[in-house]
């Protein structure tokens, strides 16, 4: 509170925990409306521990002007916050008062900070208005710590939940929105691009038998394996072997001349030498550690080729007056979408195997899905840049052939930094 000298009328809620949520906005409200009176000077709002019966503790304090305004605060004011407390929340919420003077100040519950222990701003309800942080600062639970981290996940309104239904059902309209200035009701779009292609390549290539293979018995080889390993130990069998990793030493005899007519900055890079190492570091495991080295770069190659798509559409959009920033947003949420899609794709793909539906259903539906990609694609560009279906139609087309060629060239330049990291 402030150090101007003037009594203090401190309330004290305890609130039952199914409806904290709901207490806390309409707090909020009420500490904004506290400051229009006259005769309050200040209104802090701020979390307490709970009590003994575990509901949560809040706590408003109101420093009025002088004993009179005090008087007059209490005869009138007090009354009407206990009813409509009663009101909204009936028995769910319990309410205490008392009043400090300039010696009692000490009684006052000062280990709770009324001010952002983030930046020190103001608190005028359970957010902070400044930077957004809750007003509470201490976990006081092991199911505080949960909640905080995993809250999105079971809060129908939250923030991600919001960004999802807007990302996958209303192609363009979180970039329509964002970019009019209503971005607090989503979650930001790198941190929302990072999440879902995140949750992608977890989904698609972790497989937890291999990676977690500790936790699972191992399976017993059937019968035919068994015999097939066996038969490998044959003589005919090694020999034959032998011939084969003859061929392949003679696949990775590379000379001179194979490189010569290269440009001179690959040249320097494709050495004999080098190209012969590559070959045979391929050829040793089939290229399984290729394709690993591969699928580890792909994300990188991706947001690689966010810019120059981007750039694209800049030039598509010449007279849209926007900067280039806003056009790399609309592919950054159009990616987000993309993985996301993916990702449900292949949740079905495994969730319908699991329920024994034919391989043949599950193919069509991957496919019939698949067409929605495109659609939404021309339809967000519709949305965010407002043009006719023709316009947009031709543009989409050169859009679309230059994505193409773009995540071409990404792929291959992908595929050779991997090939000389092996």
């Amino acid at each position: 509170m402030t150090t101007r000298s003037g009594p203090i009328h401190e309330v004290t809620f305890f609130v039952d925990a199914d409806v904290v949520d709901d207490f806390d906005r309409w707090l909020e409200e009420h500490a904004r409306n506290s400051l229009q009176i006259t005769s309050v000077s200040d209104c802090r709002c701020f979390p307490i521990a709970n009590d003994q019966y575990g509901r949560a503790g809040r706590i408003c304090q109101y420093l009025l002007e002088s004993e009179q305004a005090l008087d007059e605060y209490l005869e009138n004011r007090f009354d009407s916050i206990a009813s409509e407390v009663t009101g909204s929340f009936g028995e769910k919420v319990e309410v205490s008062d008392r009043v400090l003077r300039e010696d009692q100040l000490h009684d006052s519950h000062s280990e709770e900070s009324p001010d952002c222990r983030n930046c020190g701003t103001r608190l005028l309800g359970q957010y902070c208005g400044n930077c957004g942080q809750r007003s509470r600062g201490r976990l006081i639970s092991l199911w505080e710590l949960i909640s905080d981290a995993f809250g999105d996940l079971f809060e129908i309104d939250s923030r991600l939940w919001q960004t999802l239904v807007q990302l996958m059902l209303k192609p363009g309209q979180l970039t329509h929105d964002y970019l009019q200035g209503r971005r607090a009701r989503y979650m930001p779009p790198f941190r929302m691009y990072l999440v879902m292609s995140f949750m992608f390549f977890v989904i698609a290539f972790f497989d937890p038998r291999e990676e977690l293979g500790i936790f699972f018995e191992p399976v017993a080889e059937s019968a035919a394996v068994i015999e097939e390993n066996a038969e490998n130990h044959d003589f005919g069998i090694i020999f034959d072997d032998d011939e084969d990793d003859e061929d392949n030493d003679d696949d990775c005899d590379f000379e001179p001349s194979d490189v010569e007519d290269l440009p001179g900055l690959l040249k320097r890079r494709f050495t004999v030498e080098r190209l012969t190492r590559v070959c045979e570091a391929v050829s040793a495991d089939d290229g399984q550690a290729l394709a690993n080295k591969v699928l580890d770069n792909i994300p990188a190659a991706l947001i690689v080729l966010l810019p120059f798509i981007a750039l694209v559409l800049k030039a598509l959009y010449p007279l849209s007056r926007r900067y280039y920033v806003e056009h790399l947003l609309f592919f950054v949420h159009f990616h987000a979408f993309f993985f996301l899609m993916l990702t449900l794709q292949i949740l079905f793909a495994r969730f319908a195997a699991m329920l024994s539906i034919p391989e043949n259903a599950i193919a069509f539906t991957i496919f019939a899905t698949s067409f929605y990609v495109p659609f939404y694609l021309f339809v967000g560009m519709r949305t965010v840049y407002g043009q006719g279906r023709l316009v947009t139609s031709l543009k989409f087309i050169v859009l679309t052939i230059s994505y193409a060629s773009g995540f071409f060239i990404t792929m291959l330049a992908t595929l050779g930094i991997a090939a000389f990291a092996i």
